[in-house]
């Protein structure tokens, strides 16, 4: 069982931008996606500051968002590194489970990766994210090189919206509907 602390959960920019990105998109009539919070129950409780202390998460979670961008339903979970690579371990079986799931039921999943080393974002499509899974799983690579990134999933920023990520969904649906 995972557990939280007060050096832990503080949120990432990667979260943040994409909160904010989000909030724009709502405003906009360009999506519906909401985070989605992980339940903790806190364990012990410092009555001076008003804050949890130590807690522990009640259950695993399956992303870290989930909506609908223009009828399309979405779930995606947010991933950041230091390193010039994405671990596996950083991906759990209970996510990939999950999008699994929501794939079967015609939706669309798949994580936002930023690379802080070059500060660069990309969409790595469910079914890229599987095959280094499977490889994984079978005592292949256990990391998903920045090379091997997509160029064309690259997000950017536009205007006033932080992380442009629809941008990186239209590409990705396009090619998928020109390989049918």
């Amino acid at each position: 069982m995972g557990y939280w602390n007060s050096r832990g959960l503080r949120g990432s920019q990667l979260e943040e931008y994409l909160n904010i990105t989000n909030k724009i998109y709502l405003e906009q009539g360009l999506a519906v996606v909401q985070k989605i919070p992980t339940a903790i129950k806190p364990v012990a409780l410092d009555p001076g500051k008003g804050t949890i202390k130590l807690a522990y998460f009640e259950e695993k979670s399956t992303v870290d968002y989930l909506g609908n961008i223009q009828g399309i339903p979405v779930c995606f979970d947010a991933k950041e590194t230091n390193q010039k690579r994405l671990p596996i371990a950083n991906i759990h079986h209970h996510q990939m489970a999950f999008m699994a799931a929501f794939e079967k039921q015609e939706g669309l999943s798949f994580l936002i990766v930023h690379f802080k080393f070059c500060d660069e974002t990309f969409m790595l499509p469910f079914n890229t994210l599987k095959k280094y899974w499977d490889d994984a799983q079978n005592d292949g690579r256990k990391s998903i090189p920045y090379a091997d990134f997509d160029q064309n999933l690259r997000i950017y920023p536009c205007h006033n919206i932080l992380l442009h990520y629809l941008e990186a969904i239209n590409h990705y649906l396009n090619g998928k509907e020109q390989q049918l």
